[in-house]
């Protein structure tokens, strides 16, 4: 009996001591699976302990590292900030991966060799409305207005030749536009809602050479002459319009997915853009004359929301729709349609700016203050860009292309003026070494010899001389080689071994050289690549590569 106990008592012993070590093991386990790899490795193997390490970053600071044997990890945030490097999770083929780039930016190769008729560089990815700096599009002109050194809000030359080219660009590369024909007096004829005291015909006008709708309303706000529709997707709308003073269309849009409708007001008046809560008011001026407007509204809701400060808010197209249109006040509207897109309109509007707001010098006055570099004066209200004068000419060559109207092409060679005026006397030409001409972007003095204004100049130079006829000998074809001739003598020096300078003021101004984001070096590539299909020289097609190269991590040799 003795002998029984005592085996019960070490049967009973031996079970609990198996119970303690299986729980041990697994808890330990469930440690090892929580910790980081390194800590699990250095539990493992004690003779490859990973521990936490005080890095010294050149005396100054410290940040937090680890160490495995004789390797040191340094956290990923702080090389991005140190070295500008770039990165970010992702999974291919259900595998987390880590993707590591020495630059955000993107080199496009040209396809073939560069045309004044086809699109410009790189500009079908331009999307200048939607840019923050831009406050709106304007209901008078239709081109953006910018708020880019002056918050009230100006055009800014370059801006709109930039909007019109890639509009321009965009028509070329994207498939025709969806479009849907509302009411055009003729074929396409919908029922309006008239409120009693209201009144709608439909007549014949001589000016437009079609059916109009003629409407008219009281001061009550109940009174209106209003269309119910129900359009998705697409949201350019475009119509011809005639308002009478204190008129307005009204067009309305609803988020499908939550309680919200949204109200654009397009009104007789001059101010520019006004928003309370869900209204948001475009004057389109107040002449009494036929008009067409093209807008998107979109983008109209978006700049009507920043206006008021609210929150950025996606607001992707797929969650909105057209529900009404509301006409107020009298006058006559006609042609209304919604399409994805009206990138010719857009171009056109950009091209009709130009060409009424040129000046008698050939030149587009920038109406905004500009500080350019610490140590060299303010440029004031009223300077003029070699750039601005480039992109203007781009514009206007295709305008005239497509078009066939000479008031666009000799708008184009008026705009050559100013690039032969020394910056000094109110123009944009700087000289390096009293030698080598150069078209300034900001014509400052000393000047800055800023690299990518001064080859859209001469982009701008090329345009006018195909437009002219590749044989003739013409001043835009004179100022191009000598600009090119400058560009290649000077190139060099815009190189830091590891990227590219914005511009020379090292040079010029005796300060710290301004080196140039990725997204201007990327500029500075795509422009190379594009010279070197119209100029054989390789100093353009090898600089274009090394600096490629720059963006892959590549460095220029050491001694």
């Amino acid at each position: 009996m003795m002998l029984v106990r005592l085996n019960m008592r070490m049967a009973l012993a031996a079970l609990c001591g198996g119970v303690l070590l299986v729980t041990l093991y697994w808890s330990r386990c469930g440690d090892l699976a929580h910790r980081p790899i390194g800590s699990v490795l250095s539990y493992a193997s004690p003779d490859r302990a990973t521990n936490e390490i005080e890095c010294s970053i050149n005396g100054e600071y410290s940040v937090a590292c680890r160490r495995d044997l004789d390797q040191i990890y340094v956290p990923f945030s702080f090389l991005h900030k140190y070295f500008e490097i770039y990165g970010k999770l992702t999974f291919v083929d259900g595998t987390e991966k880590f993707e590591w780039s020495h630059s955000y930016s993107k080199v496009y190769h040209p396809k073939k060799k560069y045309d004044p008729r086809g699109t410009f560089t790189t500009f079908e990815n331009y999307n200048v409305e939607v840019r923050d700096r831009v406050k709106c599009i304007s209901g008078i002109e239709g081109v953006p207005v910018s708020t880019q050194w002056e918050p009230r809000g100006y055009f800014y030359p370059t801006q709109i030749a930039q909007f019109g080219l890639a509009h321009y660009s965009k028509n070329i590369t994207e498939p025709p536009p969806r479009v849907k024909i509302i009411d055009d007096g003729d074929k396409f004829l919908e029922k309006w809602i008239v409120s009693q005291d209201a009144v709608l015909t439909r007549e014949f006008d001589s000016e437009l050479k079609s059916n109009v709708l003629r409407f008219s309303t009281s001061d009550q706000a109940s009174s209106q002459v209003w269309l119910k529709v129900n359009i998705s997707q697409d949201f350019v709308l475009s119509m011809d319009l005639q308002l009478k003073p204190n008129s307005s269309m009204t067009v309305i849009l609803q988020n499908k997915d939550k309680k919200e409708t949204v109200y654009l007001h397009y009104v007789t008046s001059t101010q520019l853009i006004y928003a309370q809560e869900d209204h948001t008011y475009y004057g389109i001026g107040v002449d009494k004359k036929w008009r067409r407007i093209t807008r998107d509204l979109i983008i109209d809701m978006q700049k009507g929301w920043a206006l008021q400060d609210r929150p950025k808010r996606k607001s992707p197209r797929n969650k909105f729709k057209i529900s009404g249109i509301i006409l107020s006040g009298s006058g006559g509207v006609s042609d209304i349609r919604v399409s994805s897109s009206s990138h010719t309109a857009h171009f056109y509007a950009a091209a009709r700016w130009l060409t009424a707001a040129q000046r008698a010098r050939g030149g587009w006055p920038v109406p905004a203050r500009r500080r350019v570099a610490p140590g060299v004066p303010d440029l004031r209200p009223g300077w003029h860009s070699a750039m601005s004068q480039g992109h203007g000419i781009s514009v206007l060559c295709r305008a005239y292309y497509r078009s066939g109207d000479a008031s666009y092409l000799r708008a184009a060679q008026r705009a050559l003026l100013l690039l032969d005026v020394p910056s000094g006397a109110g123009g944009v030409k700087a000289l390096w070494m009293d030698k080598y001409v150069w078209y300034e972007e900001y014509p400052t003095q000393p000047p800055l010899f800023v690299l990518n204004g001064f080859i859209y100049t001469l982009l701008g130079l090329y345009d006018l001389h195909v437009m002219e006829g590749e044989n003739s000998v013409s001043l835009a074809k004179k100022m191009f080689d000598d600009g090119m001739l400058s560009l290649k003598t000077l190139l060099p020096l815009f190189d830091t071994g590891s990227g590219s300078f914005y511009d020379l003021r090292h040079f010029t101004l005796g300060v710290s050289p301004n080196i140039a984001r990725w997204d201007y070096h990327a500029t500075h590539v795509n422009q190379l690549y594009l010279l070197a299909g119209l100029d054989p020289d390789p100093i353009l097609i090898n600089t274009a590569k090394r600096w490629e190269g720059y963006m892959q991590g590549k460095r220029a040799a050491h001694n």
